[in-house]
C-alpha cells in the first residue's frame, strides 16, 4: 500500500490524521450534520457514498466508499471505516474493505511497531484517496432530506 516509511511514524501518523480530518470536512462540508447517508457526485468519476455508522458526543464513525458498476451489479470499494475524534479534530481509519480492524489483527499490545505500521498504511492510503476526491471536486448532498412546513 504505502512505500513511504517515516522515521517518527507516531508524529507523522498524528499529522496525517489531523490532515485527514480537515480534508474530510473540505470534501463533505456538512459531514458533522449528517445523520444517515449522503452521496457525493463529480462531473467525472464514480459516486461516493457516505454512511454514518455511529455518533457520540466526541466521536463520529462513518463508512466512505466509491460505487462501481460491474455486470449490472453495484459494489462499493474501498469501503473505508473512519472514526472522527471531534474534540481532537483527528480522523483515523479503523478498517477498509481489504483489511480487518487493527484490534482484530493485533490482539497483543506488545506488537506496538507492527500496530503503528498497520495504522500508518491505512491512514496514509486515506490521505491519498481524499486528495484524489478533492481534486475531482465531489459535491455531497444528504439522501434523506427533512423539510420544514411553514404555516
Amino acid at each position: 500500500m504505502s512505500q513511504l516509511n517515516p522515521v517518527n511514524k507516531s508524529l507523522c501518523l498524528e499529522q496525517v490524521c489531523a490532515a485527514n480530518y480537515q480534508k474530510l470536512l473540505r470534501l463533505i462540508p456538512d459531514l458533522l450534520d449528517y445523520r444517515d447517508t449522503a452521496t457525493g457526485l463529480a462531473e467525472e468519476g464514480s459516486t461516493l457514498h457516505l454512511e454514518v455508522l455511529e455518533r457520540s458526543p466526541y466521536t463520529l464513525t462513518i463508512l466512505l466508499s466509491h460505487s462501481f458498476k460491474k455486470n449490472l451489479e453495484e459494489f462499493l470499494e474501498p469501503a473505508v471505516t473512519i472514526r472522527l475524534y471531534l474534540d481532537l479534530r483527528l480522523a483515523e481509519v479503523i478498517s477498509d474493505h481489504a483489511r480487518a480492524a487493527v484490534a482484530k489483527v493485533y490482539k497483543n499490545p506488545g506488537l506496538s511497531l507492527e500496530i503503528m505500521n498497520y495504522k500508518w498504511r491505512l491512514n496514509y492510503f486515506l490521505q491519498k484517496w481524499l486528495d484524489h476526491c478533492l481534486n475531482k471536486n465531489y459535491r455531497f448532498r444528504a439522501e434523506t432530506l427533512q423539510t420544514i412546513a411553514i404555516a
